[in-house]
């Protein structure tokens, strides 16, 4: 399980733009905590979520997303691949 803080999000966040995606975040009226613009590669979340909605919806987003693990560092990869593992715990 990914643990709600800041740095959590800020992890996500970096491991995002590694892969070359944009994280934005906008008001709107989203049924979800996040889009996917695929033309783009922008990420809209809604500003207005709390924390743990912000990390579970770009987390979402990523296990639904194949991102070129070439991309990554390290640390990142190790990340994505704890992230892509807890779908299958869930």
């Amino acid at each position: 399980m990914l643990t709600v803080t800041n740095h959590t999000l800020e992890k996500v966040e970096n491991l995002l733009k590694s892969a070359g995606y944009k994280v934005r975040y906008e008001k709107g009226n989203f049924k979800t905590g996040a889009c996917l613009l695929q033309s783009s590669r922008m990420i809209v979340v809604n500003k207005f979520s709390n924390l743990e909605s912000k990390i579970q919806a770009l987390a979402e987003l990523i296990r639904g997303t194949d991102i070129d693990q070439k991309l990554l560092d390290e640390k990142q990869l190790a990340f994505y691949q704890q992230i892509k593992q807890t779908e299958l715990q869930l």
